[in-house]
């Protein structure tokens, strides 16, 4: 018998014949925010991100307009009116710009699950800039109601400001593990 199977009998002896107890579920589920666009938007920005807040007519404009002749990453499914700049491979790439899955107005966080417009993970990690367009009816209050949103059996990324760590000096550090600069287009 291996020591994990042998710990594992033990907790099952421990517990044979224990009564089954209710755990009491009482955390909150769902949010209370009077305006998600505008606590998205202030949250997301405090993780340094550079935020657009625009009707959705004026997305691809102004997608162009920040993208410029950038090498970018256009994930399938994207829609078409969002591609701009020069495409390009995962290694030659300046920047990537993808939709969300959901956005989370109390954190300021973006979660990705490489759906449609998305991208794989490797598409939205090893490019410098990441251009992410978020719908006005994607953005949720909390936690809770975003993990209510997503499939677990999706591979999940999310993402709370531009990748940024910090030394021993608490010296902050951008663009150690994802991209350095992360502009946000909240279309309402």
């Amino acid at each position: 018998m291996s020591a994990r199977e042998e710990i594992l009998a033990r907790i099952r002896r421990a517990v044979d014949g224990a009564p089954e107890v209710e755990i009491p579920r009482a955390y909150r589920t769902t949010g209370e925010v009077a305006d998600l666009v505008g606590l998205f938007a202030e949250r997301v920005g405090d993780y340094r991100a550079i935020v657009h807040v625009i009707p959705a007519a004026g997305v691809p404009a102004r997608i162009a307009g920040l993208v410029g002749d950038r090498r970018m990453i256009v994930p399938d499914g994207l829609p078409p009116e969002w591609a701009a700049g020069v495409p390009a491979g995962l290694h030659d790439a300046d920047g990537v710009v993808t939709g969300c899955a959901v956005a989370i107005a109390e954190t300021g966080t973006i979660v990705l699950d490489s759906g449609p417009g998305q991208g794989s993970r490797a598409q939205t990690l090893v490019p410098d800039y990441h251009l992410c367009v978020v719908r006005a009816g994607q953005i949720v209050a909390g936690v809770p109601e975003a993990v209510a949103r997503l499939d677990p059996a999706r591979p999940l990324t999310w993402i709370s400001g531009p990748s940024a760590t910090s030394d021993i000096e608490l010296n902050r550090v951008e663009g150690v593990h994802g991209p350095r600069t992360l502009e946000v287009i909240i279309s309402t």
